[in-house]
This record gives C-alpha cells, structure tokens and sequence, in this order.
C-alpha cells in the first residue's frame, strides 16, 4: 500500500498515532502527568510560567477568584476527559520536561517516520508539527526522542493557538503562515476529521492508518511514512 504526492513544498505532520504511538502519549504521558502535575502546580504555582497558565484555567472554569486546589481539581477532570484545552496542554509540558530529564521515558517516534524526515529534511522539504499538545511539548518529546533531538529537522511547530485541529479556518491560517498555496502543502494524521478540515482549505492529506479498526475514509492512506512517494 503506497500513495503518491505531488507537487509538495512542505509536510505539516501530527504526532500522536502519526509519527509517534498513541500509546505513549496515553500510556506514558498521561499517567506521568495524572501523577506529578497536583504537586507540580501547587509547589510552583506563583511562578510565571505557572501562574499565567493558572489565570487561564481560572478564566475557563468562570471563577477568576478559585483557589489552587479547584485549579487543581479542574486540571485533573480536563485530563480525564482528555480535553484539547491550551492552558493544560501547556503545564503539562512542563510537568512532562521533567520526565524527559530525570529520563523516565523517551519521546517515542517511529522509525519509519524518523528515517523518512531524515530524508525529506534532507531533500529541502519544509518540514512542520501540528499537535493539540502545545509547542513546548512537541519540542520535548522531539528533543529527548528515541532517536535523540530531532527538532532540527523542523521548520516550525502549530498547536492549538493557531486553531482547533478539526477546524479548517486553522489549516488556512498554517498555510497562510508558510506563505504557501495550500495545494502545495501535504497533511499527515490518523485523524479523519483533521484531514478533512485540511482538504477543505486544498492541502493534500494523506491519514496514517498503523493500527486495525481505525475509522477511515476518502483520503490515501498507508501504514508507515515510507510508503509516502513524493513526485
């Protein structure tokens, strides 16, 4: 199962279940996250980092006055619902730099997707991540990855401040970032909804199905980066 693109000036990739396991992100991240961020956000919750990530989920939960432990409460039940929500996403990047230093895991990348943004990087292919995790810990995990910091393969990275993943007016925005025609551009997800929202603005999608039962549709798909042909 091979697909061919082309025509592309630049690859926007995801992470989760892309160029990486979902099962690390829900396996490892996650817990890891579940476990220290309580104490993480009450021990540093005057420092700025913190404390304007704090002011924000103040701000989400519609109680400006909310004392660390509703913050903390809150925090915990968005992680249970595995909310997309930027304040989250960003203090649980810092609690996960910690991981990643003490070396309590790796970021986990493929090596199929390792090898071929390697190539492409290589190649001159402007190369960018898209998560819904935020942009400190994209870099974390492509920094402390399997196979050593990789960050330097990528142009530049888009999280949920740029829009909703599902969202086209996000896809229009990256692509109006890059100064690029959308067409010129190629979408890489396991997600349906995110490469729908792409195809609308004119990228190019392509849904990485590395797992069976995946919920699939009109877009190409492969099983790993390396069945990607671009021409």
């Amino acid at each position: 199962m091979s697909v061919s693109v082309a025509n592309i000036k630049a690859i926007v990739t995801d992470i989760e279940g892309t160029t990486g396991s979902i099962h690390f992100v829900h396996q490892v991240l996650f817990p890891y996250a579940k476990q220290h961020l309580p104490e993480f956000v009450r021990q540093n919750h005057k420092q700025a980092a913190v404390a304007e990530q704090v002011e924000v989920v103040r701000a989400e939960m519609g109680q400006p006055e909310a004392d660390i432990e509703a913050v903390v409460e809150q925090l915990l039940q968005w992680i249970e619902q595995d909310k997309k929500i930027t304040p989250l996403k960003a203090l649980q990047g810092l609690v996960w730099e910690n991981g990643y230093k003490t070396e309590a895991y790796k970021g986990h990348v493929y090596p199929d997707a390792h090898d071929c943004l390697q190539q492409w990087h290589k190649n001159g292919l402007r190369l960018f991540i898209y998560s819904s995790g935020s942009i400190y810990a994209q870099k974390l995990l492509f920094g402390y990855s399997d196979f050593g910091d990789l960050n330097d393969l990528f142009e530049g990275n888009f999280d949920t401040t740029v829009g909703g993943k599902k969202e086209s007016a996000s896809y229009q925005a990256i692509a109006k970032q890059l100064a690029l025609p959308a067409e010129q551009i190629l979408f890489l997800s396991d997600v349906v909804a995110e490469l729908d929202a792409a195809q609308q603005v004119g990228m190019q999608t392509v849904q990485l199905v590395r797992e069976a039962g995946m919920e699939t549709a009109d877009h190409a798909q492969v099983a790993s980066f390396d069945q990607i042909q671009l021409s």
